[in-house]
């Protein structure tokens, strides 16, 4: 996992005949897994600039040093943030680093660095990753925004063509793999909004064994699932969902080896040259709720698990990994880090579109169950109907492949409020509805 670059109350540059490359390295190999609370509670905390207990925000743009030789070394590549020095903050940034030892140590890999967004983290990695005539071996069910990148934008601006699989079909995915043209498998470890869980270790595999990189974004599923413990090369994430957890900052995060990282901070880098940059004072915001993340996501799961479960009594057509009929449980089950529960969202196939705004607008505006909008792992329930929003790039075949039902409901289930005032919030808007015939039995 990653360690901190510095840990003492101030900070002082050594020249570079002083500083030593094994003093405080950005990655350290990681030699044994760890409970992703365990590995976070284990890291070297930075303490601030006066000796304050959070690390200070470093919000300049520019860095100056000492020498004027010492600009060139950097520029070369012989010096860098692993010694403390730094050029510019679309390049590395020590506020927006330490983010990316975080996320390091979340996931497990050897070193991480954060972005602007999702969407520039998925797209910077694949374009670091590929280049114009190779393939991509693709879930068909993927959050919209990349089925759209892979579907429309890498075809027409790189000649980067995808195959779209049913990963559950380990078969039909290996044989979509083209030996010396598919250079990335990429998958969500919980599928948005669908909630299929991927094998992660035996894609991995499969993967491996024709030489391809296997990319994971795992913002469904953070704390619950560790792809990279599990085989995947990769791990994207929005960080702007779970680990930000206010709804307040869009943001993301590519974690891996520390190869692939520097190359993508290198100056001829896909993140250096995109230019998806962090701000520092966002990456400060982040770095202070890493620490609880744990915490939110076992009541978001807790929560979940206990609506779902009611829900089914009640004859809803709900889909939660953590129900026993879930086709995936038992992978899940497999797969999971332990006590951290089965995700924080579920879904809900009202079957019609008419159907599920009609159960969405009681729940918001008559029992303030939740709020309609879009996104996950904010404090209130979020819902949003998936056909008409978050997978709305896909036609209606492609949201037929993928399971997309016109009346499916996702559900981003929160903690604020009392599990029980909640659920009887939930119950009231049901009772509103029967007159309607909104549900039948299973």
């Amino acid at each position: 996992m990653a360690e901190a670059i510095r840990n003492n109350n101030t900070k002082k540059r050594m020249s570079p005949e002083e500083s030593s490359p094994n003093d405080d390295s950005i990655v350290k190999k990681l030699s044994t897994w760890e409970d992703p609370v365990s590995a976070l509670a284990n890291t070297r905390h930075v303490f601030g600039e006066h000796g304050g207990v959070n690390m200070s925000i470093e919000a300049s743009a520019t860095f100056t040093v000492m020498e004027p030789e010492t600009l060139s070394r950097m520029f070369a590549g012989e010096l860098g943030p692993d010694r403390d020095f730094y050029i510019y903050s679309r390049h590395f940034n020590p506020t927006v680093l330490n983010l990316g030892r975080q996320m390091a140590t979340l996931e497990g890999t050897e070193a991480a660095y954060c972005t602007s967004s999702g969407m520039s983290a998925i797209s910077s990695v694949l374009l670091q990753l590929l280049s114009s005539g190779d393939h991509i071996v693709a879930s068909q069910t993927l959050y919209g925004g990349t089925h759209a990148l892979l579907t429309h934008f890498l075809p027409r601006s790189s000649n980067i063509t995808t195959t779209f699989v049913d990963i559950r079909d380990l078969e039909k995915t290996k044989e979509a793999i083209v030996e010396g043209r598919t250079k990335v498998l990429y998958f969500e470890s919980m599928s948005n909004p669908t909630l299929t869980v991927a094998n992660i270790p035996e894609l991995s595999r499969i993967a491996h064994e024709k030489g391809v990189t296997v990319v994971v974004d795992n913002t469904f599923a953070p704390m619950v699932v560790s792809p990279a413990r599990l085989g995947a090369d990769v791990v994207v994430h929005s960080i702007s969902k779970y680990i930000c957890g206010g709804a307040d900052i869009i943001a993301g995060a590519v974690c891996g080896p520390a190869s692939l990282v520097n190359s993508l901070m290198d100056l001829q880098g896909a993140l250096m040259l995109l230019g998806p940059t962090m701000n520092a004072k966002v990456a400060f915001e982040l770095s202070e709720r890493i620490p609880h993340l744990g915490l939110r996501v076992k009541e978001h799961c807790h929560r979940a698990l206990v609506y779902a479960q009611r829900m089914k009594k009640l004859g809803l057509k709900v889909i939660y990994p953590g129900l026993e009929d879930h086709p995936d449980h038992y992978l899940l089950n497999s797969i999971s880090n332990k006590e951290y529960g089965y995700g924080g969202m579920l879904c809900l196939d009202m079957e019609t579109e008419a159907r599920a705004n009609k159960l969405m607008d009681v729940l918001q505006n008559q029992t303030q169950f939740g709020l309609m909008a879009v996104s996950l792992g904010y404090y209130e329930t979020l819902m949003s109907c998936s056909g008409n929003s978050t997978s709305s790039e896909l036609n209606q075949d492609e949201k037929a492949k993928a399971g997309i039902s016109p009346g499916l409901v996702r559900m981003s289930v929160g903690y604020s409020g009392t599990l029980e005032q909640r659920w009887a919030q939930f119950e009231k808007a049901l009772l509103r509805l029967q007159d309607s015939a909104l549900f039948t039995k299973q």
